[in-house]
């Protein structure tokens, strides 16, 4: 409990106590109306100054219909027609209900606090020779940086000596920690527990992990759901509204049908009691809070609760093949020449390939293993979607998908009898015809099973995309049992599939999962998108609405869960609020309810809409 919040405890106890002194006392003595008056004003004003000061600033700024504005009046005039006691009780109710607020919100900003915790305090830059402290905002690219055991990683980087164990749990949720060795990328905020590394830095502090993070989680709240606008919207015309209904309560039976005046102000004081919107004002914004807050414990980033609720409403969810449902981590499996030795195809390929980043070229290049000598290669030029094309040894060679190859009006075929739909296949070329191909294989993740087989429960329908080869998708489809799969596609043909579905969804959602290496287009066109693993990617953190700090597919259904879970306390939370309160306000009206159901109606059904949004921090399982 905060300092300000122990305050708040103490002036309500204070309160509570001296409010408990007048009614004993009242019962024992009769006391002149002025004492009475003098009494109980003074638990009204210790526990509910400050909403009185409240309303008349906001009335001074021209906000006039607010909760304060509401309380005030309805308090003040009970004291007006002498309802002493009550009107003393229900500013020290609704003073308990917003100290339940108080600790309810929080106690939903904790994981984002400790999300916000990553942020490193200083770095250990190695300059000259001599290791000195700076701000990581002082550290330049390429520079050395030292952290020792304990120490949170300040910027990203590669490791240049020393191996470690990172605990990454802040960023992925994930808490079993993952060895580091030379050579490896590190994220910043990660914590070293191991031993000390020397870091060599890619990037400076503004393009690092923990900056993208820090921002994403900054924006998250921005971003609202069309319950919570819904909600804005009501409270703008709803308490004007019962404002004016209070007045005509008050004035037109005693006007009209000679009723008591004291008799139907009371019942009106009573309708303004009822009427405060705090429960659906406060429940509805901090449900969906701690949801992100749940989700981001677990390493699922959302950047506001309009993807929330986008989430929940999914149809149809469309997963990348490669590095998303697989592991990406692509091996050479065969190699099938046309006209001259395995060695020297997968030579010329690797040559070729080695001006490429894709993670198919790099799996050639290192099955290669041996020195590429670039003075061999003379111009170079990467096609997009398709492979790659070079001068090697005054030839030209095309490296890459079936498809380049019917650009070129070459038919590959296999004198050995392959069937290369296990894998990706790069076909080779070359001035005088079809030299071969490579087969590479790609292993799927252990969860990807697990995850599909989730969504398809939810009743939610899978679709694959994938550049890859009919067989290659088609076999990974169904060990999966994904229900559709696409093949064969380049970027823009994704988002023409994608687009698509969106059509073929109606009103259920279509939500996309990729890597993030090339998928910002996708990522973009759903109406949700989540970047797998891509905390280091600008672009996929840009492009979608949820990040999956680790690359686990099981993420993907647990969002999903998770969402429907947030959701489904937001609509009991207005439910249960409205109908409370149109009951109320019924029998308020009629002369039935009394002041002290009216505090129920407020304070009671705010505290219990509170308590009902915080379950939305705890996160499913699975």
């Amino acid at each position: 409990m905060t300092r300000k919040q122990k305050k708040s405890l103490i002036r309500i106890l204070a309160a509570a106590a001296l409010l408990a002194a007048c009614l004993i006392l009242r019962r024992f003595a009769a006391l002149p109306w002025w004492a009475e008056l003098i009494a109980f004003a003074v638990p009204y004003l210790i526990s509910g100054y400050d909403v009185l000061l409240k309303a008349v600033r906001n009335i001074a700024h021209g906000q006039i219909f607010d909760e304060n504005f509401l309380m005030s009046l309805a308090t003040v005039g009970a004291f007006a027609v002498g309802e002493y006691p009550e009107a003393a009780a229900v500013m020290i109710f609704y003073q308990i209900g917003e100290l339940f607020q108080s600790i309810a919100v929080g106690k939903s900003r904790k994981s984002i606090a400790a999300l916000m915790d990553i942020k490193p305090d200083h770095a250990n830059v190695i300059r000259n020779g001599e290791t000195i402290t700076v701000s990581p905002e002082e550290v330049a690219v390429g520079e050395l940086i030292l952290v020792k055991a304990g120490e949170r990683i300040p910027l990203d980087g590669v490791i240049e000596s020393g191996s470690t164990v990172l605990n990454t749990v802040a960023l992925t949720g994930e808490s079993a920690p993952r060895e580091a060795q030379p050579g490896e990328t590190v994220l910043s905020g990660s914590v070293n527990a191991g031993g000390v590394i020397r870091i060599r830095t890619t990037g400076v502090y503004a393009d690092s992990t923990v900056a993208k993070v820090l921002e994403l989680v900054e924006r998250s709240s921005e971003k609202k759901a069309r319950s919570e606008n819904f909600i804005t919207r009501f409270a703008k015309w709803y308490t004007p509204a019962v404002v004016a209904a209070a007045v005509l309560l008050a004035v037109v039976p005693p006007l009209l049908f000679h009723g008591e005046w004291s008799e139907w102000i009371h019942r009106a004081l009573i309708f303004l009691v009822v009427s405060c919107p705090c429960a659906l004002v406060v429940s509805v914004p901090l449900t969906f809070f701690c949801g992100m807050g749940g989700a981001s414990k677990r390493g699922i980033l959302i950047k506001g609760s309009n993807h929330m609720e986008t989430l929940a409403k999914t149809g149809i969810a469309v997963f990348d093949k490669t590095g998303t449902l697989t592991k990406g981590s692509f091996e050479v499996s065969a190699i099938h020449a046309n006209g001259m030795s395995r060695a020297e195809l997968l030579d010329i390929a690797a040559l070729a390939e080695s001006y490429s980043d894709h993670p198919i070229a790099r799996s050639i290049v290192r099955a290669h293993g041996g020195h590429l000598d670039p003075k061999r290669a003379g111009e170079v030029e990467e096609l997009s979607g398709l492979g790659i094309r070079a001068v090697i040894d005054g030839k030209t060679i095309h490296a890459g998908s079936e498809k380049l190859m019917e650009s070129l009006g070459i038919t590959p075929f296999c004198r050995e009898g392959c069937r290369c739909g296990s894998g990706a296949c790069v076909h080779v070329a070359s001035d005088e015809g079809y030299c071969g191909h490579i087969l590479i294989s790609d292993e799927v993740k252990p969860t990807s099973a697990g995850a599909i087989s989730k969504l398809r429960g939810m009743g939610i329908k899978t679709v694959m995309l994938t550049g890859d080869a009919a067989p290659a998708a088609n076999e990974t489809a169904a060990a999966l049992r994904i229900d559709e799969a696409r093949s064969g596609l380049l970027p823009a043909g994704k988002v023409e599939a994608v687009e698509a579905l969106l059509e073929e969804s109606g009103k259920r959602k279509v939500i996309f999962a990729g890597d993030g290496i090339n998928d910002a287009p996708v990522l973009a066109r759903a109406d949700a998108g989540l970047a797998m693993g891509a905390l280091g990617s600008d672009a996929a953190i840009e492009a979608a609405d949820i990040v999956i700090a680790d690359d686990d597919p099981v993420k993907v259904p647990l969002a999903v869960n998770i969402s429907k879970r947030t959701l489904r306390i937001v609509l009991q939370n207005i439910v249960f609020a409205i109908a409370v309160k149109l009951i109320v306000l019924i029998l308020g009206a009629l002369g039935i309810a009394n002041m002290w159901i009216a505090v129920f109606a407020d304070v009671g059904v705010a505290v219990l809409a509170i308590l009902n949004a915080i379950r939305a921090m705890k996160t499913p399982n699975e």
